[in-house]
């Protein structure tokens, strides 16, 4: 997403007055990922249906919004990302060795009526395991 698209996003989030987490990959992708269940409502509303998205296996996760068309390494920085805003990560007083990420696209995401707020099902998704590790040494150069 380069130009006036990501402008529009802006704009279009600054309107709504939603303070989404937003960092950048090294190949200059936006990332934007709720802080909570309401914001990862309004962000599953925004993305388009083949963007992909992250979410950790467990719950308490942001649901991660990678802008425009994705590579592996954005794919797996994203991942990084979701992992360490992941309540398993932050709230953990010996933080786990590895985090489950579930990686799919926004055609895949649905809502049922009885599902709480910021609650969504995945049709189908790929695993990444992210390594405490990786966390670690990526939170210091990318997301700090």
């Amino acid at each position: 997403m380069r130009g006036k698209k990501l402008e529009r996003f802006k704009l279009k989030m600054a309107k709504k007055k939603i303070n989404f987490r937003q960092a950048f990959t090294t190949s200059g992708k936006l990332l934007v990922a709720g802080k909570n269940a309401e914001q990862n409502e309004e962000l599953v509303k925004q993305i388009e249906k083949d963007e992909v998205v992250l979410h950790t296996k467990a719950p308490g996760s942001p649901f991660v919004n990678i802008k425009g068309k994705a590579s592996k390494e954005d794919i797996q920085e994203a991942a990084i990302f979701c992992a360490k805003y992941s309540q398993v990560w932050k709230k953990a007083k010996t933080k786990p060795k590895k985090i489950e990420v579930h990686v799919f696209r926004g055609r895949d995401i649905y809502k049922q009526k009885d599902m709480k707020t910021g609650t969504f099902g995945v049709k189908k998704f790929k695993k990444i395991i992210v390594k405490k590790e990786e966390i670690e040494k990526s939170c210091e150069k990318l997301f700090s």
